[in-house]
């Protein structure tokens, strides 16, 4: 394993970062800190509390402008799209740092006289958050301030593509007065990675990542009882029922399918659309999409960049070319999108058609700018189709109808249901996943209880 860890920059497969691995005497050395410093932290009130986090959310969008340009040159995200997580990010850390008294809030029970009955929420004392790179600050923030607010410690290792996000986060915490050592960042093998969720100080590990990174952490984590939030793999499908505003259907979905290339872990992936609106849909999701520009992030006039890497893009143009193999039409002439290059991470958006659950493009997840569109006869087709898939993170409806938006919602196995929205995140609801996709959740008054543990006080007060 090479000392240091190297990120390669999507732009031009340049090294933009380059930092070295910790070492195991530093990685025991920081979970030791970490360890000494959560039984003070969890002292502190919770109004110092939020006065720090508050600070740390001002003293990180000072320089917000240098956050929006790290986010592009380490994953490749336009520059025009970037700035949109810095107001994510503080939408999600004011949300989560005012709801905590009301989240950590003892309840008390007071029908028996004679009794104090109070059910009370303690830290779990070091998180270990584990965090991607496609929403590098956003993701970061979802366990950050919710674990920090209930008085844990916690320990953040970044993906090897957005390091620097780590580093802006200390920064930040560092100039807010948040006490040394209740936050820390580490550079970590996938080895050493393992160590950390197994070592004795850490008490709950949040991962965030595929599939197959789940499945580690939780091999990592079996000698103990620890828990675990896991936001894995996704296949999100968007069914366009009769009844759909067809123009906002296509608008909508088509920014859903592909965004940031298609690399949001809610991003639209397969689309079920009502026979009676089948054709006009697709008409007007291929002529929005070839409006596209794909080329150089850092260029204000670019609106979908290259993928994180080229092994990304070369999968996507994989399941494209399978599909294709097996029946598949592809709408999309790819050499109108002249930065569309074989080997490199940049490829064009496509949308494909005459494709069924057979073809991987329709059950694996792809994580880019492509998307397979089915014709269905009525709700039961499409819920029928949504719910043939290992994953269940997001699943996004089409119509008019609240109440039949319920009815279908309840019959889908999936964390979040959305109606005329989709690939968003709410901070008062929590996100959660079924299936391949996790378990645990993040956000919301649900999210503290992940990051607490319940301790219950009986006493008799009259003899």
């Amino acid at each position: 394993m090479a000392a240091t860890q190297k990120t390669i920059s999507p732009i031009d497969n340049s090294v933009y970062v380059e930092r070295p691995y910790n070492t195991p005497a530093e990685i025991a050395a920081a979970l030791a800190t970490a360890a000494k410093a959560q039984k003070e932290w969890r002292r502190t009130s919770l109004a110092e509390r939020a006065k720090i986090m508050n600070r740390f959310v001002d003293e990180f969008l000072k320089d917000k402008d240098k956050h929006a340009t790290d986010i592009t040159r380490q994953m490749g995200r336009p520059i025009s799209q970037s700035p949109g997580e810095m107001r994510g990010f503080e939408e999600r850390a004011r949300f989560m740092i005012n709801l905590a008294p009301e989240a950590l809030a003892d309840v008390s029970f007071t029908d028996k006289p004679g009794f104090t009955r109070v059910l009370h929420r303690e830290p779990l004392g070091v998180v270990f958050i584990v965090a991607p790179w496609n929403y590098p600050y956003l993701t970061s923030v979802n366990g950050v301030v919710p674990a920090l607010m209930a008085g844990n410690a916690v320990i953040l290792k970044h993906s090897a593509q957005t390091p620097i996000c780590a580093e802006d986060f200390q920064q930040a915490l560092d100039a807010a007065g948040l006490p040394k050592g209740v936050f820390q960042t580490l550079v970590l093998t996938h080895d050493d990675t393992a160590k950390v969720i197994a070592a004795p100080e850490v008490a709950y590990c949040n991962f965030t990542g595929s599939v197959s990174g789940g499945h580690a952490v939780q091999q990592a984590a079996v000698g103990k009882f620890m828990g675990l939030g896991l936001e894995l793999g996704g296949k999100d499908p968007a069914y366009v029922r009769a009844d759909a505003n067809l123009q906002h259907a296509v608008e909508n979905l088509v920014d859903g399918a592909m965004f940031n290339s298609g690399q949001c872990c809610c991003a639209i992936e397969r689309i079920y659309v009502h026979e009676s609106l089948y054709d006009k849909f697709v008409e007007g999701f291929v002529d929005l999409t070839k409006g596209y520009k794909l080329g150089n992030p850092l260029d204000t006039a670019t609106n979908l960049g290259p993928m994180v890497r080229t092994s990304a893009a070369e999968f996507v143009r994989g399941q494209i070319a399978d599909a294709v193999k097996h029946g598949a039409k592809a709408l999309i002439d790819t050499k109108s999108f002249a930065a569309d290059k074989p080997g490199t991470p940049y490829v064009a958006p496509q949308v494909l058609v005459n494709v069924d659950h057979s073809m991987s493009v329709m059950s694996e997840e792809s994580f880019g700018p492509v998307i397979g569109i089915m014709k269905v006869k009525n709700d039961d087709e499409a819920v029928k189709l949504m719910n043939d898939s290992k994953y269940g993170l997001t699943a996004a409806l089409w119509t008019m109808d609240e109440k039949a938006a319920r009815q279908i919602g309840n019959e889908i196995e999936t964390g979040t249901v959305y109606m005329n929205r989709c690939d968003y995140l709410d901070p008062a609801l929590a996100w959660v996943g079924v299936k391949d996709s996790g378990r645990g959740a993040t956000l919301s008054r649900v999210g503290y209880e992940m990051l607490t543990r319940p301790k219950s006080f009986h006493f008799r007060t009259q003899l």
